[in-house]
């Protein structure tokens, strides 16, 4: 018994003529309403329909055919040949980084065919060559999706980026206003914003802020990095773990390790620029000779600016934990802990001190130099990155005779502590910030 499938059903799309030998199942078919009773006319109808699609697809390829013979595309043999068309999405019509990669290293081979989606076309914003056709220049351009990847993974790598004050930056330099407030003396605080009690009718005294302003100019941050063209043809969809992660992982280390320790020159300024505390910072005198001791730890906790407490982190060498570990303060005959380990899936996945989070930073100083503990809280620090991300590149002829193709980075960043200074409180001789370290 014939019927027409009104929706798909099992393997057949919607519309389908079935043939189905066991009347009683295709008349359950049709009460269910999966499928109906055609008449002669509908199935001579529906084959005529197919078959005029078909036709028409037949067609269209002859025409195709005619119209290349007709404007043959004019081919450099000392050039790659081109092949399939540009797809215009975030990935460059490739569907994951390894088949990017796979075509690079095809496009870039003595007499290799490069795949069209590798080609920069003014009017097209796809992934591609610096030229259209110079693969001389080495310079693929890897997919807007795929620098996205590459971003996100730095910043679930890194401690301190994802806690930052994240400022876009379109162009080369940008200023943010921001209140001048070094002190919270009566007069100075807010920059200078008074209120007064006053009587009724009374005349109101006059007051103003004062700003200052905070400049971000990007810095540049390269890089390259090498991949056998083995691996690269042979395990398309490992690769792209693989770049994302050691890509990732750098950006992040590189740009964290500048924040904690740049020295302002050609790349961000760090709480303690080339191992001296910055000018907001405050670096807590040492107790213990050459070691972390809890006094340390109370004397850092005092010195946080208040607002800023449930905020911060500490960060420590790893030299350091084994101290923490048996840090206690005396009671009486006996002690109690001060450092608190984390206390597995149950409970807090990071050690703390107070409450707040301790994390293992590869960047914090030896053990017993300046740095080697600190205190932050990093939403009062200010990054600064270029809009567009990392830009990418690749190129077989810088490793030519090794069989490696080069990925090359390049990432525009900038960033500095908000405050400017650290913070002379209102009542009190000790200064505050949202950075604290442990001198030498």
């Amino acid at each position: 018994m014939k019927i027409i499938l009104l929706t798909k059903w099992d393997e057949h799309e919607s519309g389908s003529i079935l043939d189905i030998s066991d009347e009683a199942f295709a008349k359950d078919l049709i009460e269910k309403g999966i499928a109906k009773d055609p008449t002669q006319e509908a199935i001579d109808r529906l084959k005529a329909e197919e078959a005029a699609k078909a036709k028409a697809e037949e067609i269209r390829r002859e025409v195709e055919i005619q119209i290349a013979k007709l404007n043959p595309t004019k081919v450099d043999d000392t050039k790659a040949h081109v092949i399939n068309e540009p797809v215009d999405d975030p990935k460059g019509g490739f569907k994951y980084f390894g088949e990017f990669c796979k075509a690079v290293v095809a496009a870039s081979s003595p007499g290799g065919r490069v795949d069209k989606r590798l080609i920069v076309d003014r009017e097209e914003k796809v992934a591609g060559l610096l030229a259209e056709g110079d693969t001389a220049q080495g310079g693929f351009l890897v997919p807007t999706e795929f620098r996205g990847a590459l971003m996100k993974r730095s910043y679930e790598t890194g401690a301190i980026m994802s806690r930052c004050q994240q400022i876009p930056m379109a162009s080369n330099r940008i200023q943010i206003p921001a209140i001048n407030e070094t002190s919270r003396v009566d007069g100075q605080r807010q920059g200078g914003v008074q209120v007064f009690w006053t009587d009724e009718a009374a005349q109101k005294t006059y007051s103003k802020p004062h700003f200052r302003q905070i400049q971000l100019g990007l810095n540049k941050l390269a890089g390259l990095i090498y991949v056998s063209d083995e691996l690269i043809e042979d395990s398309a969809i490992s690769i792209e773990p693989l770049l994302t992660q050691l890509f990732g992982d750098e950006i992040a280390h590189v740009i964290e390790q500048s924040f904690y320790r740049g020295t302002g020159a050609g790349q961000p300024l760090g709480i303690i620029p080339g191992g001296v505390a910055g000018a907001a910072t405050v670096a807590v005198p040492r107790t213990g000779a050459g070691a972390v001791v809890a006094q340390d730890i109370i004397n850092m906790w005092s010195r946080m600016w208040g607002p800023c407490r449930s905020n911060s982190i500490w960060m420590v060498n790893q030299d350091v934990e084994p101290q923490l570990h048996t840090m206690a303060l005396a009671v009486g005959m006996g002690g109690v802990p001060v450092y608190m380990p984390a206390n597995g899936l149950s409970g807090s996945p990071y050690a703390s001190l107070y409450g707040r989070p301790v994390i293992p930073f590869e960047s914090c100083s030896t053990m017993g130099t300046i740095g080697d503990i600190a205190f932050c809280d990093w939403s009062q620090y200010l990054y600064g990155q270029k809009t567009t991300g990392p830009q990418i590149a690749s190129s077989i002829h810088l490793r030519f005779d090794y069989d490696e193709t080069v990925f090359r980075f390049v990432m525009r960043v900038d960033g500095q502590p908000w405050w400017n200074l650290v913070l002379t409180p209102e009542n009190g001789v000790n200064t505050l910030s949202p950075f604290v370290v442990l001198a030498t």
